[in-house]
């Protein structure tokens, strides 16, 4: 298999294509040619014969030479008109009998065949036998004044003169296209390696790019590699965003995770190192290293949260669900947190409404918003969650009097570990990843979801789900 893979080469394949357009239109030049100059000789030798043939006809006539034979004038002439075709000439009479032989072979013989019979009716034969090499004629002798037949001159004249000349025609037609093959064999070859020379700068490229830095493609011989190299560079440059978001996502997580365990370890290293340590001391620092487990747990639940969302992309567990109940559902959950920190939580709905989603995915997301709103409040705050719906899409704006996003962070609160407020979300217990979560969740959906705020006055978060879900 190894060896016929070339085969399937585009190189093999462009000097195949050349070398046959090249080569075939050649070879049928070549039949043609051939072809063409036998039909016109045989047909130029055969007028030429006739023509003679019926002047010599005529004299046989006028001579009576068909009762007498010994006209010599009509002899010397059918001898030299057989002579110069290489030809044999019979005169056949009304009887069918042979009167004149230029071979002298068949003189007084009875000859009936189609050719003879056909001219005897007033036909003109001319037949060519390309196996046996020969044109044979039929003439009608006819008495010019009564019209009548008195007989049939029948000649037979060989082609060897034109096929000799054929054959010469033939070799040397052959020799110029074994030399034209060769030519466009040569040409075939530079113009296939001339051809596909852009990919091999493609695979040069591609194979110094796993040993030198990031750098720009560009082929520009054709439009096709212009085109490929412009699409390369561009799922280049995605690549290295998504690595770059990679490395960071690693570096947030890393981070993320160790922050708790090393505030876990400085509290445990801090009541080792000490001795007779008090009861209250102790139990202030596992009240600290019990919040810490759980901010880290958090982190956990959320990473895993989004992971499974990654992998679930595409498989939702859709059904149809009441939105107005799943609405009342979370805001009965979240009451609790905002009368703690004494916000006032309200619920409008504008009409019922029922949509086919994933009922998980998406009260996850909804109740993150919510409880966002709640959290990132100002004390005795508000919080107005409403559900509208139109022919095709369901809307809820969740609108709080917190403190709100700057205008230059609201592009990047979807980011995973983005925090507006890093000292305020730590002391609330965010993890920076419940937006991220949230929009995962929404566009699952086929949905979209847009945020607008103002620095200390709140925050508005509208999203729009389609009712019916299209996969």
């Amino acid at each position: 298999m190894k060896k016929l893979k070339f085969l399937h080469s585009l190189k093999f394949r462009l000097f195949l294509l050349v070398a046959l357009v090249g080569i075939i239109p050649n070879v049928v030049l070549r039949a043609g040619i051939l072809a063409t100059y036998e039909k016109r000789a045989i047909s130029n030798r055969s007028i030429d014969v006739l023509g003679q043939a019926k002047m010599l006809g005529n004299q046989v006539v006028t001579y009576n030479y068909m009762k007498d034979t010994s006209v010599e004038m009509i002899n010397a002439q059918l001898e030299q008109l057989s002579n110069i075709y290489d030809g044999r000439v019979l005169i056949i009479n009304s009887s069918f009998q042979i009167v004149k032989d230029t071979y002298g072979l068949d003189t007084g013989k009875i000859i009936i065949s189609e050719e003879v019979v056909k001219s005897f009716q007033g036909e003109e034969i001319t037949k060519y036998d390309s196996q046996n090499r020969y044109i044979e004629l039929a003439i009608p002798l006819k008495n010019t004044d009564t019209k009548e037949n008195q007989g049939v001159m029948l000649i037979s004249v060989s082609t060897d003169s034109i096929m000799l000349n054929y054959d010469f025609l033939k070799d040397n037609a052959l020799i110029v296209e074994l030399a034209n093959a060769i030519i466009i064999l040569v040409v075939s070859l530079f113009w296939s390696n001339r051809l596909v020379r852009p990919f091999g700068k493609l695979t040069k490229f591609l194979e110094e790019m796993q040993t030198e830095e990031e750098k720009k493609l560009m082929i520009s011989d054709y439009t096709e590699t212009e085109a490929i190299s412009n699409a390369f560079n561009e799922i280049q440059g995605r690549m290295r965003v998504i690595d770059d978001s990679r490395q960071e996502f690693v570096s947030n997580v890393s981070h993320e995770l160790k922050t708790p365990i090393t505030s876990m370890k400085v509290l445990a290293d801090s009541l080792l190192n000490q001795e007779d340590v008090p009861v209250e001391l102790y139990k202030e620092f596992m009240g600290d290293i019990a919040e810490e487990i759980e901010r880290e747990n958090k982190i956990i639940n959320d990473l895993l949260s989004l992971v499974k969302m990654d992998k679930a992309a595409g498989n939702l567990n859709v059904s149809v669900v009441n939105i107005n109940e799943l609405l009342e559902m979370i805001m009965k959950r979240l009451r609790p947190i905002a009368e703690k920190q004494n916000i006032e939580l309200v619920l409008e709905s504008f009409r019922p409404v029922s949509a086919e989603i994933d009922e998980v995915k998406l009260s996850l997301a909804l109740t993150n918003l919510v409880e966002n709103a709640i959290k990132y409040n100002k004390p005795e705050g508000w919080v107005h969650v409403s559900l509208n719906a139109d022919h095709k899409y369901f809307f809820v704006r969740i609108e709080d009097s917190g403190i709100g996003i700057p205008e230059e962070s609201l592009e990047h609160i979807y980011e995973r570990f983005f925090r507006v407020d890093k000292s305020h979300s730590k002391e609330i217990g965010g993890t920076g990843l419940g937006l991220a979560i949230t929009r995962n969740a929404v566009l699952m959906h086929r949905g979209a979801i847009k945020a607008h705020s103002k620095e200390g006055e709140g925050t508005i978060f509208t999203v729009r789900i389609p009712l019916t879900y299209i996969a």
